[in-house]
């Protein structure tokens, strides 16, 4: 490795355990990449190739970087691009630096990311691309290992804001979560129960700008290349697969607004692009997984909003916009069950576009 390497010298450390290549016509230079808000994350350049260095957050066991390797794998064996893992210099999927973190490397796929869904043409890329990866890992073989479990699990999170705020009576913010806890309970109890899908191997956190675009333009950005972010991959119902992403690509207002709009235009070109590549091999249980599982995870995700407005301890916040994490999370939560609200009143015109009507 070169000594002229510029970067955090944590960052600089961990590079150091992999045997990168160096291009000998420029430095190496470590560089904050995105607007991450859990893994701590670079671009390296100045390398045979551009690379991506990230310091794994210590909410994922490590053992994850095991379904990323069979995964990633499996998508590049099916011709997907597709970000890969290079192995520490013991041949290591990922270098524990102990009480530096753990970090790992990746191959770099250029292209741009969107918070916010910018077409009907981008939103068909994006479910065609995320049905190509469903059905490359159909039939994977893989024990999944180190995932996080409950994710999903919406009575466990409906409990948790109800003990949030039995305990926090003394917040600033307790009365107005009271009464937007109320209305979540309310709207939980109004809802269809999901049907039991059989779990698959699926990406787990398909918000909007988990998806990589050929460029920030027209026609590049609605060119969907790969998803990125792997760190959530693993078994699961499909109704919880799509259902995020479409409480994800069909709120054009984005997570921080508390009025929320479900964009039907942006919900039929996707399933549209998704149906094209596997979505009519769905059954009607599937079918109306997709149809309620929107309705179901923006009420989830309004309720652990909520519930940390009163902890402020898991979810990132703007400090630039709000006072507090509180402040940013009570007003998110708001926004996900004037969401759910929208998602619930589009829900027959959704039946109709999934061929489940009447």
């Amino acid at each position: 490795m070169p000594v002229d390497i510029s970067g955090s010298s944590q960052a600089v450390r961990a590079l150091d355990c992999f045997p990168e290549r160096h291009d000998a016509t420029e430095p190496i230079t470590i560089a904050p990449l995105g607007r991450g808000l859990i893994n701590e994350t670079h671009l390296v350049t100045g390398t045979a190739a551009p690379l991506v260095l990230q310091q794994v957050s210590p909410i994922f066991d490590p053992a994850i970087h095991h379904n990323i390797e069979a995964v990633t794998s499996r998508l590049a064996a099916a011709g997907l691009a597709t970000p890969r893992l290079r192995p520490t210099r013991d041949g290591q999927l990922w270098a524990d630096l102990g009480t530096h973190g753990v970090w790992r490397l990746m191959t770099h796929v250029a292209g741009t990311s969107f918070d916010v869904a910018q077409s009907t043409a981008q939103a068909a890329a994006a479910g065609a691309l995320v049905a190509r990866f469903h059905g490359a890992l159909a039939d994977l073989d893989h024990d999944f290992v180190g995932r996080r479990l409950g994710v999903h699990d919406t009575a466990a999170h409906l409990a948790r804001l109800k003990h949030a705020v039995a305990q926090h009576r003394g917040h600033r913010l307790h009365a107005a979560v009271v009464r937007l806890a109320d209305d979540i309970q309310t709207a939980q109890r109004k809802l269809p129960p999901l049907p039991d899908l059989e779990p698959r191997p699926c990406h787990g956190d398909l918000k909007l700008n988990n998806l990589r675009f050929a460029g920030p333009e027209p026609p590049a950005s609605a060119q969907a290349i790969c998803l990125i972010d792997l760190d959530t991959l693993g078994p699961m119902s499909l109704a919880h697969e799509l259902g995020d992403a479409w409480r994800s690509w069909c709120n054009r207002a984005g997570e921080n607004a508390t009025e929320a709009h479900f964009d039907l235009a942006i919900f039929a070109a996707s399933w549209e692009g998704y149906r094209r590549h596997g979505g009519d091999q769905l059954d009607r249980a599937e079918r109306e997984g997709l149809l309620l599982g929107v309705d179901w995870i923006c009420l989830e995700l309004s309720a652990r909003f909520a519930t940390d407005a009163l902890e402020e301890r898991y979810f990132g916040w703007d400090p630039q916009r709000h006072q507090t994490r509180g402040d940013h999370n009570l007003e998110r939560a708001r926004g996900q069950l004037a969401l759910h609200r929208a998602a619930v009143h589009s829900r027959p015109e959704r039946a109709r576009l999934l061929g489940i009507a009447g």
